[in-house]
């Protein structure tokens, strides 16, 4: 390949960490070129991935010269060329030049090589098998630099047989779009992901909620949802969906990015089993619980109730979980912003009774010990908190001596 144009470096690219790897490969006549999305990042003028490298030469060959060049390396992934460069505790992801000998839809056997061109062919979209030297020359064999620019997310070559490589590319497409696209998506792309969109379920979980939850990070994932929801992509791991209009709402509240949150905002108002969706996505005990809280029905957020009702709702919810609750409730009535600064500045009150302090009153171990205190914490919180301990255990001792 030859350069077909320039760019001015980012600083990454001219780091004292990049410098010393690349001099290192350089030495030893080992051809290295930036590659992917560190260089589409640059051309679209955003901070970005960590840097990548290409090199013409087995992985072997790599570690060896850069152990003796007493660089870190660990090796990430030999079977398919990869390994990982680490200096100044920036970790460097340096990848052979492959063709592909087998692909099943999930994995690829590959076979090493020194072609360039070879290499960049495998790859999925045309601004992903872009190559830049960290001078700047850009190296740009299927016009990924335009599709950019017009913000098209093209496939290389056939978009079917792309796709067939390896399914996930499908959830990418959308992904892609959500961050570089602009306008609908590209035609014969999006038919192919619309053909495809029954193979999906094949794929692993961990892999398609990974690439969701990087899609909703996009500033505006809003049309890449309906495009996939319009195409059948997310009927197997997502039947739950619903229509985008929360998940619009949303983003026009929140001041930070948040993948789960935005997930929930997608979901259907009723009806929607949690558990199950956490067992079928595979998160994590914590994201899993954390859905379950933002998408339940109870308690419902009570803005219209003013300053008593929302430190009642951050009391029993946390104020973490709260804001995210209040951050979903685009159609509640009330000020939601000033709810939600008093979620992040009040700290809620420890209530101050204990079943140990009934059964220091005489009350003997049973149910009604608990029962007792849920009833005089209920009282404390209609009181907006404001009754202390005496007040309290006098409330508690009045309860027991009640008929």
């Amino acid at each position: 390949m030859i350069p077909t144009g320039r760019l001015d470096p980012p600083a990454a690219w001219r780091s004292p960490a990049t410098r010393q790897l690349l001099s290192a490969l350089g030495a030893a006549g080992i051809g290295a070129r930036l590659v992917g999305g560190c260089v589409r990042d640059a051309l679209a003028g955003r901070d970005g991935a960590d840097i990548d490298l290409a090199i013409d030469r087995p992985p072997e060959d790599a570690m060896a010269v850069l152990k003796k060049a007493g660089i870190k390396v660990v090796p990430t992934g030999l079977r398919h060329g990869t390994i990982m460069a680490v200096i100044d505790r920036i970790p460097f992801e340096i990848t052979t030049l492959r063709r592909d000998v087998e692909t099943d839809g999930r994995h690829a056997t590959v076979a090493f090589t020194d072609d360039w061109l070879a290499d960049a062919g495998r790859r999925d979209f045309t601004f992903n098998a872009l190559y830049a030297d960290p001078d700047g020359a850009i190296y740009d064999p299927f016009g990924g630099r335009a599709d950019l620019a017009a913000g098209r997310v093209r496939f290389i070559g056939e978009a079917d047989r792309r796709i067939e490589e390896d399914r996930l590319r499908v959830l990418r497409f959308f992904r892609f779009h959500a961050w570089f696209g602009r306008g609908a998506p590209d035609v014969e792309g999006l038919s192919a992901c619309r053909r495809h969109a029954a193979t999906l379920g094949a794929l692993s979980a961990e892999r398609v909620v990974k690439e969701l939850l990087r899609l909703l990070a996009a500033a505006d994932p809003v049309p890449a949802v309906e495009a996939m929801r319009d195409a059948g992509v997310l009927v197997h791991w997502l039947p739950e969906l619903g229509a985008t209009n929360r998940l619009a709402a949303l983003l026009s509240r929140e001041d930070a990015v948040d993948g789960l949150r935005r997930l929930a905002a997608l979901l259907r108002d009723r009806g929607v089993d949690a558990p199950t969706l956490g067992k079928r996505l595979k998160l994590s005990t914590q994201e899993a619980l954390r859905l379950e809280i933002l998408v339940a029905a109870e308690p419902a957020t009570d803005l219209a109730g003013g300053p008593r009702a929302w430190r009642e709702g951050i009391y029993r919810l946390g104020a973490g979980f709260y804001a995210d609750r209040l951050l979903l409730a685009v159609e509640a009535p009330g000020d939601w912003r000033a709810a939600l600064t008093l979620a992040r500045s009040w700290t809620p009150p420890e209530f101050p009774v204990r079943g140990a302090d009934a059964l220091k009153l005489g009350l003997k171990p049973g149910p009604r010990v608990g029962e007792l205190v849920d009833a005089v914490e209920r009282w404390w919180i209609a009181g907006d908190f404001t009754a202390d301990r005496a007040a309290c255990l006098a409330d508690l001792e009045r309860r027991m001596r009640a008929p």
